[in-house]
């Protein structure tokens, strides 16, 4: 299993930016699509943002579309999650995974998650 680690997180004012990365272990991570979820205190993990193994396919949940941009670097094994116009309600921790499929199928790593707290 691929090991993820994210970093990037911090505390930001709305209308802020942070960029998120997620470093993965191992030879492999070009064969992984990539996932960022998030979760609120309270609430379910939700989706963010997917990307596909070469990074030519992208999604993104309505909420972040527009403002957050997915992309990868697999020469260094990397993910990465830039977020702009950041809002309170964005306040979370964020986490990295793998994923079978680009938005379906089962997962297979989780990373230990970062924290993000935009302040209004």
């Amino acid at each position: 299993q691929v090991q993820l680690v994210e970093s990037g997180g911090g505390l930001v004012q709305a209308g802020g930016s942070l960029r998120l990365s997620c470093a993965a272990s191992g030879p492999t991570f070009s064969s992984y699509n990539m996932a960022w979820f998030r979760q609120a205190p309270g609430k379910e993990r939700e989706f963010v943002s997917a990307i596909g193994r070469n990074g030519g396919i992208t999604y993104y949940a309505d909420s972040v579309k527009g403002r957050f941009t997915i992309s990868r670097d697999n020469t260094r094994n990397t993910v990465y999650l830039q977020m702009n116009s950041l809002k309170p309600e964005d306040t979370a921790v964020y986490y990295c995974a793998t994923r079978q499929g680009v938005t379906a199928g089962p997962f297979g790593s989780w990373g230990q998650g970062t924290q993000v707290t935009v302040s209004s």
